[in-house]
């Protein structure tokens, strides 16, 4: 592989996953405004939903991956769709 492909294919990698952190962040935003949150948005509302849902402790939700906040909220998140004017920034989304 020449070293342009893989700048091209760390690149795409690198762009994919700020996509999908983008789109958690976003959803963790509606979902505090559906569990009626005062405190919490973004990343941190998804971590509070998941202590108050599954009983787990905060050390152990705030040592979680983005990769495994994203697996652990795939079923809140489905159908969710991003609002208007935010996938812009992400092409492709």
């Amino acid at each position: 592989m020449s070293d342009d492909l893989l700048r091209q294919s760390t690149a795409r990698l690198h762009h994919a996953k700020g996509a999908m952190l983008y789109s958690l962040e976003l959803f963790g935003d509606e979902l505090a405004k559906r569990q009626k949150y005062k405190e919490h948005t973004g990343l941190d509302a998804v971590r509070y939903f998941l202590m108050c849902k599954h009983g787990w402790l905060p050390r152990d939700v705030c040592s979680m991956s983005e990769d495994d906040l994203t697996f652990a909220m795939a079923e809140e998140k489905s159908g969710w769709i991003m609002p208007k004017g935010t996938s812009g920034y992400y092409p492709g989304m």
